[in-house]
């Protein structure tokens, strides 16, 4: 944010980040991303507010934050090989005026093997990262072959479209 010529600070809300199992995946992001906006009550209507989430999403199911060592090994064994694709949601709010968008990247990932996926998982521990891992990490160098959309969004943030919707707020 701050290279894109933005002044910010990071807080951190405790958000439920459950979903309705009818919801559509494309869906999901924008809506957690919402939920974690509306943790932030009338003291932060003077500021921007920005929150976003993202999701990846494999033969039409989504791959959410695993719960342990063994749920990030079987995500990351049906990830490997295969493509992929990654939506994050953002939400935000200026004043009273609550605005949201998403963005997509179809992510093709090389064959892992078992040692590559046990030294990731032992290493970065991925359990707070959607489909078990974080592109700016071992697996994103070696494990991504291609990416049809933004590294960014993958990242968890696709700031071309953070900066669009906020160009007027720019602080350079």
């Amino acid at each position: 944010m701050q290279n894109a010529g933005f002044n910010f600070s990071v807080l951190i809300k405790p958000t439920d980040e459950t979903f309705p199992e009818s919801m559509a995946v494309h869906e999901i992001p924008v809506f957690l991303a919402k939920q974690k906006l509306s943790e932030f009550g009338e003291e932060f209507n003077d500021k921007i507010v920005l929150c976003a989430d993202t999701v990846v999403i494999l033969n039409g199911h989504v791959l959410n934050k695993p719960a342990d060592e063994d749920e990030a090994k079987e995500m990351l064994q049906r990830l490997s090989g295969h493509k992929h694709t990654v939506v994050t949601g953002v939400a935000y709010k200026v004043s009273d005026n609550v605005s949201s968008f998403s963005d997509a990247c179809l992510v093709h990932f090389n064959k892992l093997t078992e040692a590559e996926i046990d030294y990731y998982i032992k290493i970065h521990k991925p359990m707070d990262k959607a489909g078990a891992y974080g592109i700016q990490d071992f697996i994103g160098m070696v494990g991504v072959r291609s990416l049809e959309g933004s590294f960014y969004t993958v990242m968890g943030l696709p700031i071309h479209k953070v900066y669009e919707h906020l160009k007027p707020f720019v602080s350079f």
